[in-house]
């Protein structure tokens, strides 16, 4: 996997916030932070767009039917043992 080189603009506040990451212990350098909350928010996203796709084939599925929430309760029991 190649890389390229990006120069970014923090404010002070950022700054510190991403050197007491570091010298806490949860990154080794600015980048291998700024990489972290890259990869978070792919996934984030990726999280999302499946909510979306479910939301979208529940949407598709048709009318709604009415759910008895006791009924389900014993067919879960039942099932069981």
């Amino acid at each position: 996997m190649g890389t390229v080189r990006k120069t970014i603009t923090l404010t002070d506040q950022q700054d510190t916030w991403i050197k007491a990451q570091i010298e806490a212990g949860h990154y080794t350098n600015d980048s291998e932070y700024i990489r972290d909350l890259i990869r978070r928010e792919q996934e984030r996203n990726a999280e999302i767009e499946t909510i979306r796709a479910a939301l979208a084939e529940g949407e598709a599925s048709g009318e709604p039917r009415p759910f008895d929430v006791n009924t389900f309760k014993q067919r879960m029991r039942s099932s069981r043992g």
